[in-house]
């Protein structure tokens, strides 16, 4: 496959890089396209140096698969002319995500509906990957009546320049000196930040709706009674998530265990007892979605409380991106 990585000097695309040559994607050309301030820069992918080249319409002449990592306004602008020219597009913005004609996919929870796609394919918003990995198959077995998530979720989520204010901000509080911000409208450092995105008339955050609106299409339940609060949080990689669900049938801890056990994607980590559940530091680098602190929710009938961990550059992002990928092509979609 010729490959092109729009956005690849970015966390994602970095991750985009490693992921490709980790999994064996059967690459027989790379090309690395972003923005000019790029030019010149070079990565090392499998033995060869791939020179960036500024990102324009002719960047996608022979190109297989197109994977996006930029942001919106440029998909918006380019995914389209990618997909004219005979690329795949996966895209990973929000361009597309709730445009009806754009499959919206996560493999382990409704890989049919990628080959619906007519060109372009869009990745969902990190949280929501992790998210509905989770309750996939929970639902196929119990069916869920109501879902209550709460993010907490880290810097490299914004990008690079949260990464380094983070850094910063800590540097400067160990040292004395005054905090500055540019990335968020508060200090992160040590602290939370119940504000992810933009605020919506309805006092929710963009990013909020977007957990709404993409976890009832992913799932294919339009009607799904889902509501979210997404915080920003002093860690550098890794999502976690609180998570009340309510089910139509009876459930039980230990059925829960048992059906995510067996399901693709999800480590079980829930011994509390011996200190063991999923945190963000021990996701880092690691394809899987964590789930532990399973219980009851003994104010609800049939409802449990869990808490869902992942590496968001990795399933939230660069690695799910790329599964779909590997599904087209094991499909001959591509």
């Amino acid at each position: 496959m010729n490959v092109a990585i729009v956005g690849a000097t970015g966390m994602v695309g970095i991750e985009m890089q490693k992921i490709l040559d980790e999994r064996n994607f059967p690459v027989d050309s790379l090309r690395l396209l972003a923005s000019e301030r790029s030019r010149g820069r070079n990565f090392s992918f499998r033995g060869k140096q791939i020179p960036v080249e500024v990102l324009s319409g002719e960047s996608f002449l022979s190109i297989d698969i197109a994977l996006f990592s930029a942001g919106a306004s440029i998909s918006k602008e380019f995914a389209p002319i990618a997909s004219e020219r005979g690329a795949a597009v996966i895209d990973n913005s929000s361009a597309f995500r709730m445009d009806p004609d754009v499959p919206l996919i996560v493999p382990e929870v409704n890989p049919d509906a990628a080959f619906a796609n007519k060109g372009i394919i869009a990745n969902p918003n990190c949280s929501t990957i992790q998210l509905v990995v989770a309750l996939a198959p929970l639902h196929r077995r119990f069916v869920i009546k109501r879902v209550v998530v709460t993010t907490f979720q880290s810097v490299s989520g914004t990008g690079k320049e949260a990464v380094e204010e983070l850094k910063g901000q800590v540097r400067q509080i160990e040292e004395g000196k005054p905090v500055t911000k540019s990335v968020y409208p508060h200090q992160i450092a040590y602290n939370c930040l119940p504000h992810i995105d933009e605020f919506l008339e309805n006092g929710y955050t963009k990013e909020e709706m977007k957990m709404v609106n993409e976890t009832r299409k992913i799932m294919g339940i339009p009607d799904l009674p889902v509501t979210a609060t997404t915080v920003r949080v002093p860690v550098f990689v890794g999502h976690s998530e609180s998570v009340n669900i309510e089910f139509e049938k009876r459930i039980t801890p230990d059925l829960a265990r048992q059906v995510l056990n067996d399901s693709p994607g999800i480590e079980v980590v829930d011994e509390p007892e011996k200190n063991l559940y999923p945190v963000p530091i021990h996701c880092v680098g690691k394809d899987a979605t964590f789930v532990g602190r399973i219980r009851l929710d003994f104010s609800r009938e049939n409802s449990l409380n869990m808490w869902i961990v992942s590496d968001n550059l990795r399933k939230g992002a660069a690695l799910n991106a790329i599964q779909i990928a590997e599904l087209l092509i094991k499909s001959g979609n591509i």
